[in-house]
């Protein structure tokens, strides 16, 4: 395509904004507003799905070691443990050190068991890390079974209800963004075709005299490229300040619950792309799909 001709489409397309003043400014609203609504959930869905990953993360399989099984009896349970294709990473966490960690964890008030250095009633431990968090539940129960374990801890109940909670949140916010973007494409689909409407005469002496249907499309392609880019600037920036806002104001706050929210950099960087793909796909298949029928002369 010649340049003059590209040129000649973007003029029309920037032209058919203006004229068509009112019906532009409705067509803009509704994908501001579906945009604003589309990106307060994935704020909230991508910053779920992180606190979920981490809590995952966190989940892991304790073995506790017989006191009374010897050293290469210690070393072949490793050997097993490892052997499983669901386990990522081993460690051998001594009585010594786990007593030292649990006294570490609970700051000031873990002094109070300094005493129990002399006579320490820990046991010697594997901390197993598992390739996908939910293959804990698998592993564990493989385990219960080796020669020189005595217990095997994993967060039993609360741990299948957690990856249960987890799963359920992630497919719920899924599907309501997802309506949402059909929802826009619907409302962006009809306010177009109402502007094209009233232009269905000229749409059919361009026909007549020979218009392609490409040269025709064109500039709606344009007008609907822009209306989508032009509504998702007031969005974008809204939602970078109140991120930013909520960010600087509760994230100190959250994470002493453990809770870490995304920062804001690089995640409104990629919030505006995904924002700004979203717009601009809403207004371009709206414009798209209302012209079809009308170039059928």
């Amino acid at each position: 395509m010649k340049t003059r001709v590209i040129a000649r489409h973007i003029r029309e397309g920037i032209k058919s904004l203006i004229r068509n003043g009112w019906m532009t400014f409705a067509s803009i609203s509704a994908v501001t507003v579906t945009l604003l609504l589309t990106g307060v959930f994935l704020i909230v869905l991508l910053n779920m799905n992180s606190i979920a990953s981490q809590i995952e993360d966190d989940v892991e399989v304790r073995v506790y070691i017989d006191r009374s099984a010897e050293e290469q009896q210690v070393n072949d349970l490793k050997n097993q443990i490892e052997e499983l294709s669901e386990v990522k990473s081993v460690s051998f966490v001594t009585k010594e050190q786990g007593l030292e960690n649990l006294i570490d964890s609970l700051g000031d008030e873990g002094e109070a068991f300094e005493s129990l250095k002399d006579e320490n009633p820990l046991q010697d431990m594997y901390v197993i890390k598992t390739n996908i968090p939910k293959d804990t539940v698998v592993v564990a129960q493989k385990v219960e079974s080796f020669e020189a374990v005595d217990e095997v801890r994993y967060g039993k109940g609360t741990v299948e209800r957690l990856f249960k909670v987890v799963e359920v949140s992630r497919n719920v916010g899924i599907v309501l963004i997802i309506g949402l973007i059909f929802t826009a494409l619907f409302l962006i689909a009809n306010t177009i075709k109402l502007t094209i409407l009233s232009r269905r005469q000229e749409i059919e002496i361009m026909k007549l005299v020979g218009a392609t249907n490409a040269f025709i499309r064109w500039p709606f392609f344009v007008e609907g490229l822009l209306l989508g880019l032009i509504g998702s600037i007031i969005p974008i920036v809204v939602l970078i300040i109140g991120y930013n806002f909520v960010f600087n104001e509760f994230n100190a706050k959250l994470k002493t619950m453990f809770i870490d929210l995304l920062p804001v950099y690089p995640f409104v960087i990629q919030l505006t792309f995904i924002l700004v793909f979203i717009g601009v796909f809403i207004g371009v298949w709206g414009s798209l799909t209302s012209i079809r029928k009308f170039l059928k002369v």
